[in-house]
């Protein structure tokens, strides 16, 4: 929250008596017991009317972090109105998701998921009950089933080796990696749930410039995204801001759905063909005409939308660290690369079904998971009952923030937790167990694309690795800050030197 906003809260205060006297009453009050009921500590600080927004200063994740070293592994914040907890413990975490599952399974109403994610009706935001289990329903069977993950192996294949031999045509060179797994992960996501490629070969201009045009609202989403929004907890604030934030989400969501629709009308308006169920929009739309009731425009919109949000940006993030690690781990790149030499050779690519055998590789991949999660705070959630986490009282009403950051980098759970050790993954037992890994979440609401975010990673890292020889850009380490965003981008964009390996160019002539 910028300076200037708190000064006009304080100009107009003096209109604001009654909320000033209950949020002194609330600092008078909040450290103790409710009715006996010990609820979990507050730290200092809160001010009137705004309580604790100023604690949240980017990166959240790491300010939480900071807070939780004074304050212990579960706090409680207010954030204007609106009461929060925040969890960095992976036992806790595991109680919240376990035991108290169903009582954190609904998520807090923001005004991004009101109008981006049509009124909270997503997979992702909408309230646990009837409607939400038949979305999940609908994305087990029909989009996430083994069956249906297979049969969009050859799309992922092409679409790695489409990056791999445009940079094989170059030689020695230095490229830019970012952008490069940005159109990769697009174009995966579009073929699967659209078969069309927005980037590269096939795309048409006006294709790559409506691609161009949604990739930057979705990065402004996710700029956007988490329980960080002033506007989102203080009523004043809404005032004070005119709407305009109100505004430039409603803009957002409005070019989001012009461009699903769009989509949706170009399958349907397609001639019936036997393959016309071969992307996930055709199979929706099969479905929707026998079943139009449950299976309208806005459930196929809000399906598509979760997938090109959540399959997106979180792959081609991750991706970004995994090769910033291996730069600035040459040892660990070397030692991958002949793990792919020993179990494939180099008579052959690498191909999805070869993934379990490379024990290594997938240890790379969670131990960049794990330094730097896809979201390091997990989705919020809110209580729909009084319960008990830690043995102290949650009210109902209270917002639920998962560290994950700060747990897989608990030094009571890992070893020199802030180093990049891949090995780790076999030496410790059960590494993944309980909440101490949450690169997916936790509980009925984890995410349900895993298995095909570590097929598209994976395939990609180890196509890259057997291909290709990489080198930093210059003698320093690569920078490893984090800017601003839910799914934790890098600071710049991430550059490297790549040598095709002579053995490699053949299979990309």
């Amino acid at each position: 929250m910028e300076e200037a906003s708190y000064n006009q809260i304080y100009h107009y205060g003096y209109f604001l008596l009654p909320l000033l006297f209950f949020s002194v009453y609330y600092l008078l009050t909040s450290g103790r017991r409710r009715g006996g009921r010990k609820l979990p500590p507050v730290p200092p600080g809160a001010l009137p009317i705004v309580g604790h927004m100023r604690l949240l200063k980017h990166p959240v994740h790491r300010a939480f972090q900071a807070l939780a070293r004074d304050h212990g592994p579960i706090f409680s914040l207010r954030l204007g109105s609106q009461r929060a907890v925040v969890v960095s413990s992976a036992a806790l975490a595991e109680e919240c998701f376990t035991k108290n599952d169903i009582v954190f399974g609904n998520r807090p109403h923001f005004i991004l998921g009101k109008h981006l994610e049509y009124d909270n009706t997503t997979v992702t935001m909408s309230p646990y009950g009837e409607h939400w289990r038949n979305l999940r329903r609908i994305g087990a069977v029909e989009i996430f089933s083994t069956a249906r993950v297979n049969s969009f192996t050859s799309i992922r294949r092409e679409e790695v080796h489409r990056i791999v031999a445009r940079l094989m045509t170059g030689g020695r060179q230095r490229v830019e990696l970012t952008s490069a797994f940005n159109d990769l992960a697009f174009n995966n996501m579009t073929r699967m749930v659209a078969g069309k490629r927005y980037y590269g070969g096939g795309a048409s201009e006006s294709d790559a410039e409506v691609a161009k045009e949604f990739t930057k609202i979705m990065k402004e989403v996710a700029e956007l995204g988490g329980a960080t929004n002033a506007v989102d907890f203080v009523p004043l604030m809404r005032w004070l801001d005119r709407g305009r934030f109100e505004k430039t989400v409603k803009e957002l969501a409005g070019n989001m759905d012009r461009f699903f629709q769009g989509l949706i009308e170009e399958h349907k308006s397609k001639e019936k063909k036997l393959e016309s169920t071969s992307t996930m929009i055709d199979r929706l739309i099969a479905l929707q005409e026998n079943d139009p009731e449950s299976y309208d425009d806005q459930l196929i919109k809000g399906l598509v939308l979760v997938m090109l949000l959540a399959g997106t940006d979180t792959n081609a993030v991750t991706l970004e660290w995994i090769m910033s690690n291996l730069l600035n781990h040459p040892d660990v790149l070397a030692k991958a690369r002949d793990e792919i030499e020993n179990q494939i050779g180099l008579d052959r690519l690498i191909e999805e079904t070869d993934l379990p055998n490379l024990p290594y590789l997938n240890n790379i991949i969670s131990e960049t998971q794990r330094l730097y999660p896809p979201t390091p705070m997990l989705v919020p959630r809110i209580s729909t009952d009084d319960c008990v986490v830690g043995g102290y009282h949650v009210p109902r009403d209270t917002i639920l923030i998962v560290n994950a950051f700060a747990i897989h980098r608990d030094p009571s759970l890992w070893d020199d937790p802030t180093t990049f050790r891949p090995e780790r993954f076999d030496e410790i037992s059960g590494a993944k167990e309980g909440g101490r890994f949450l690169a997916f979440g936790m509980g009925r609401r984890s995410c349900a694309g895993q298995g095909v975010a570590l097929r598209v990673v994976g395939l990609t890292l180890g196509t890259l690795i057997q291909c290709f020889d990489w080198e930093r850009v210059r003698e320093g380490e690569v920078d490893m800050a984090e800017a601003k965003g839910i799914t934790m981008p890098r600071e710049t964009p991430l550059e490297a030197v790549c040598v095709p390996r002579p053995n490699m160019k053949r299979f990309f002539p």
